[in-house]
């Protein structure tokens, strides 16, 4: 009786260890390109090869793949095999991704990609991810024109939803899945694009400077040439905008604007000053005020966009 009690009992941790222990799959990854990088719209397209090693067969990918930072994802072409005793499960993938863009030094911005993936029907109970971090890969020329992959990683970790999804039982108020991660830097030789995107803004401050060569007694050009530099400033803004994505921070794009628009104020400020003076018969200090005025502002403007510029190249 004792050894029939006794076998029951082993059998019964047996299972319950059995049924503790959760299946491991050994996932990797290769990204073939990363294109259509949409700042405005928040997003890039991404494709790439997932390999699944695992034993248990209830495990189907295809239907239980969860990419949880996608906004679409196409259906997967999937090609299905065994390793020895191990399924073996191959999908070639293409998912347009959410991106939140950091454009803080925009267009010397550097980005930090994540692809996070889980299985959305085990969770961590059942099924547990190991990273294939010596076979996951990318293709070096699979970017955009400009940009290049760096610190190329793929690692697992926890993801816990404060949730029961319903399951309102005794220690059901929440749900840990594992996630198998695919992470990247992108950056880019931006000065290029720096010159193109901003060679309207600095041909504006130029305009308002020749608004300082006629006597400070020609209100027309002296007023008209800096009022029409502003204008071409703002519209110059507008344009990089319409690119970028609404942000509460100051950008610089929005800091290099600011100060050219403030720069053209101040030109403005030096002509009023200079006509004021020409008006009262100090000719000669008008011109003087004008000289040294028009210095000013171009040895200011051009050492701000300098160390601003520096500094965002350099982070």
């Amino acid at each position: 009786m004792m050894r029939g009690v006794l076998f029951f009992l082993i059998i019964t941790a047996f299972f319950k260890s059995a049924q503790a222990t959760p299946d491991t799959v050994k996932v990797g990854a290769y990204v073939m390109s990363v294109h259509d990088i949409n700042f405005h719209d928040k997003e890039y397209t991404a494709r790439f090869w997932l390999w699944f090693l695992y034993k248990n067969k209830e495990f189907d990918f295809v239907k239980q793949l969860d990419i949880t930072n996608a906004k679409t994802i196409d259906q997967p072409q999937w090609l299905q095999d065994s390793i020895g005793h191990e399924q073996w499960s191959m999908l070639k993938m293409k998912c347009i991704m959410k991106e939140n863009w950091n454009v803080l030094d925009f267009p010397f911005d550097k980005q930090h990609l994540k692809i996070h993936i889980e299985n959305s029907l085990f969770d961590k109970n059942n099924l547990v991810f190991k990273a294939d971090a010596k076979g996951s890969k990318y293709d070096p020329e699979g970017t955009l024109a400009g940009w290049k992959i760096k610190n190329f990683i793929v690692n697992v970790n926890e993801k816990v939803y404060e949730t029961g999804f319903g399951d309102y039982r005794p220690g059901k108020d929440h749900q840990v899945f594992s996630a198998f991660n695919i992470e990247m830097d992108i950056e880019r030789n931006a000065w290029g694009l720096f010159l193109k995107i901003f060679i309207g803004m600095y041909i504006s401050f130029l305009i308002a400077m020749v608004g300082f060569a006629p006597n400070p007694s020609e209100v027309e050009p002296r007023f008209g040439l800096p009022v029409g530099g502003l204008f071409a400033a703002v519209g110059n803004k507008y344009i990089i905008d319409s690119i970028l994505p609404e942000s509460a921070s100051f950008t610089l794009v929005d800091i290099l604007h600011s100060l050219t628009f403030f720069t053209i104020f101040a030109i403005l400020v030096v002509s009023a000053i200079c006509l004021r003076l020409h008006d009262r018969d100090k000719v000669e200090e008008s011109f003087r005020v004008n000289r040294i005025g028009s210095r000013m502002v171009a040895i200011v403007y051009i050492l701000s966009n300098v160390i601003l510029v520096a500094l965002a190249a350099a982070n």
